[in-house]
């Protein structure tokens, strides 16, 4: 390597630390990049069908966001609150029951329970044990980091200031984006950054049609069942729903331990009741909300959540399938298309370098005329 590719990494490295420090503004500036894509979908759509001004689209967007907000904190959050408040209260004594449940299964098993099988029991309660410790640290983490309301509540000022902010020129911050990339790739990154808005926003209408599903079926299900705080549970289902894989799972631990102080039987109704709400929307709802537009291998997926809550906490897991997204686009369009499976003597004949764009004689692709404005 050259003296100047040393340096180059070095310089790399320095920058990369210094993001690092930096990690949780970065999670914020992406959540609002997140937020302002979805409403400058809306923006977009008020100028194209009213004719409107950019501004006043801006203005009405943002208002109707307030007035969804207000309804949201004057009829939804004082019940969910009331409600979640009584549900933790209840948590610890639904795992006495669970304990006082298993130690009288083990006294008295029914009949057709192998004798044999009653020495793994012990190891049972011990391993509900260690389930219970490891909640208790996981919801801790989370509570701790929701407990500074002060913090909370600058974060999401700065939030809603970096939102509005972009939402009102994003093509300025974009084309300020632009400028970090070499002069020859430009174009193509612009494809690329369209490409990722595109995929966003699909995401984001089907996570939030998908998460409305799944509340609805479990407020349903639960009032069926005659479990208490079935509203807050089916809020809870709602959210989680955000999170795949490990959010389903959060959301049924609180109305199976409400459920457990009734009865076993209604317990175990309520883990197949989420069980078969889970099933209908990962293998119904879902696919035909997404149409595999956005498409993540289970595993991958999987793997992404624990890797951005590794390193980046619980906020990185709440915006764990946005990044991978994110990643899965740049990674197949600026690694696989534009290196791996571009042909050599393609680079030979046009004069530009491998990464290069295509000649601007070419017309722009219909994806890239599709951008943020």
């Amino acid at each position: 390597m050259k003296f100047i590719d040393w340096v180059n990494l070095v310089l790399l490295g320095i920058v990369l630390v210094i993001l690092w420090q930096f990690r949780q503004i970065l999670l914020l500036i992406f959540a609002a990049v997140v937020i302002t894509i979805a409403l400058n979908s809306l923006v977009r759509r008020f100028c194209q069908i009213y004719g409107w001004p950019r501004s006043r689209s801006v203005l009405v967007t943002a208002s109707l966001v307030l007035l969804g907000g207000v309804i949201f904190l004057g009829l939804v959050l004082p019940l969910f609150i009331s409600q979640f408040q009584e549900l933790i209260t209840l948590i610890p004594k639904g795992f006495d029951q669970l304990t006082i449940w298993f130690e009288a299964f083990r006294a008295n098993p029914p009949a057709w329970f192998p004798e044999q099988d009653l020495q793994f029991l012990p190891a049972l309660t011990d391993l509900l044990g260690q389930v219970a410790t490891i909640s208790s640290t996981v919801f801790g983490n989370f509570l701790a980091f929701f407990s500074s309301s002060v913090a909370i509540l600058l974060q999401v000022l700065l939030l809603l200031v970096l939102t509005l902010m972009m939402l009102a020129d994003p093509p300025a911050y974009r084309q300020l984006l632009m400028r970090m990339f070499p002069s020859g790739y430009r174009r193509r990154a612009d494809e690329i950054l369209t490409k990722c808005e595109q995929v966003l926003i699909f995401w984001l209408g089907g996570v939030a049609l998908n998460s409305m599903f799944v509340a609805t079926l479990s407020f349903t299900g639960l009032v069926v069942l005659g479990v208490p705080f079935a509203f807050a549970h089916a809020v809870l289902a709602g959210l989680f729903n955000f999170i795949p894989n490990l959010g389903p799972a959060l959301s049924a631990v609180f109305p199976v331990f409400v459920a457990l102080l009734q009865s076993p039987q209604q317990a175990l109704a309520v883990i197949l009741l989420y069980v078969v709400i889970q099933n209908l929307e990962s293998y119904w709802f879902a696919p035909m909300i997404m149409q595999k537009k956005v498409s993540l291998l289970p595993a991958a997926t999987l793997i992404s959540q624990i890797f951005f809550a590794t390193f980046l906490g619980p906020l990185g897991l709440v915006l764990a399938l946005p990044l991978a997204v994110i990643s899965k686009v740049w990674i197949e369009e600026a690694w696989i298309v534009d290196v791996l499976e571009r042909p050599p003597e393609q680079s030979q004949l046009s004069g530009l370098d491998p990464l290069s764009l295509p000649p601007a004689s070419q017309p722009p692709s219909e994806e890239s005329s599709t951008r943020i404005s």
